[in-house]
């Protein structure tokens, strides 16, 4: 006889999940998940309530351990609420975050008891905003041959040196910060992993303007900045190895997974801007069978992204098919982005002025932001690069991130 138990328990707790949505996401914000990003240096109330009430109750990270204020719920209880997320045009506030996309899942990895104990609730908690300081302007794609220095100095580190592409630094209270400690060693040896506190004199951010007009990338410059010894997260010297499995968590973010919030079907965009055919149709040929290969790009894309999840489950992590995903979800919003253009034809080239909608507005400004999709998380040559030699197992002749 089969065990329905499983099941069962699924469904009482897709009821509490109905419940709880029902009684604490506002209902303003349905469908409104860019709102996370675009104000989270000053949301609104709605907004602010919605993120206290979701990091009270752990479900901004459902799978991580209750000890330290997660959801504690199994990948299956995990995925209902996603669902129930998705139908109520709810989304996870927090997953705009690096706090939650990278250096949580990083800590939970590598920190100390009382590493976790010290950051893990208030990033459960979206109490806290982190920053990664990765790329240097002579260390980009090549990652390793980054300069910024941290140095013994008794009783800590004292870190001088310069990040680019810092995103959010201007906001961030921490962050998670690639060092050298051992210039003698070679080039992949000698880095080290700290989390460093962004509030002092020594750390200055300047903002980096973007033809999209906002600006969440920093040029972050250190100068005889401080860390305590316990800053450092895994073993000294060994940062490599810590840095790249933050990459996989920061890809494994980027693939698209759903987070809740809703978009609108391309092909209903369309029949607002093109013409139609007798049979509601689009008229255009062209442009219908092109929305159907972009829809069959992003069910292939959900169907992948299922696969590699159940491999992650497996891996108790993530996987290099992450960046299988990166490359692959960043293929179908770019595509998403033209198509959108192109459907709006004049509409879709505002940006600004009373001649054109918020949406519209903000879809053009999408469209520019989007591009950077191709460079940040490790650009799609790099993914190809990873790709080609952990999965495909090709010849290895080079070292990347």
């Amino acid at each position: 006889m089969a065990d329905f138990g499983g099941d069962l328990e699924l469904e009482d707790f897709r009821r509490e999940a109905c419940a709880w949505l029902d009684a604490n996401f506002p209902r303003s914000l349905a469908g409104k998940g860019h709102l996370a990003m675009a104000e989270r240096s000053s949301p609104g109330a709605d907004l602010t309530a919605w993120k206290q009430a979701i990091g009270a109750k752990g479900w901004a990270t459902p799978t991580w351990p209750t000890q330290y204020g997660g959801g504690g719920l199994s990948s299956q209880k995990a995925r209902v609420l996603a669902q129930e997320m998705g139908k109520a045009g709810a989304f996870n506030p927090l997953m705009f975050g690096m706090g939650v996309t990278m250096i949580g899942p990083t800590i939970l990895d590598y920190g100390t008891e009382a590493q976790k104990a010290k950051h893990i609730p208030p990033i459960v908690r979206g109490e806290v905003q982190w920053c990664v300081g990765y790329s240097e302007p002579n260390a980009g794609s090549d990652l390793a041959s980054l300069q910024t220095k941290a140095v013994d100095n008794g009783d800590g580190w004292t870190i001088t040196g310069q990040k680019t592409w810092t995103s959010g630094a201007q906001y961030s209270e921490w962050c998670g910060l690639l060092v050298r400690t051992d210039p003698s060693a070679k080039k992949h040896d000698g880095i080290s992993f700290m989390l460093v506190d962004m509030r002092q004199p020594a750390i200055e951010t300047r903002p980096i303007a973007l033809i999209a007009g906002a600006s969440p990338f920093c040029e972050t410059f250190f100068t005889d900045a401080v860390a305590p010894r316990d800053a450092l997260l895994g073993q000294l010297n060994v940062g490599w190895t810590v840095g790249k499995r933050l990459l996989q968590h920061e890809r494994a973010s980027q693939t698209g997974a759903p987070m809740g919030g809703r978009s609108v079907p391309l092909n209903q965009i369309a029949k607002r801007y093109v013409a139609l055919d007798a049979n509601g149709r689009i008229e255009d040929q062209d442009l219908r069978s092109r929305l159907v290969r972009h829809e069959m790009d992003a069910r292939t894309h959900g169907l992948t992204l299922a696969r590699v999840m159940a491999e992650s489950k497996e891996a108790n992590g993530a996987t290099n098919g992450a960046s299988v995903l990166k490359n692959s979800a960043t293929h179908v919003a770019q595509t998403r982005a033209e198509l959108t253009l192109e459907i709006m034809g004049g509409q879709g080239l505002g940006w600004e002025g009373d001649d054109f909608t918020k949406d519209e507005i903000e879809t053009v400004r999408g469209w520019l932001a989007g591009k950077a999709m191709s460079i940040y998380g490790g650009s799609s040559e790099i993914q190809n690069n990873i790709i080609s030699k952990r999965i495909l197992n090709l010849p290895d002749t080079t070292q990347s991130s």
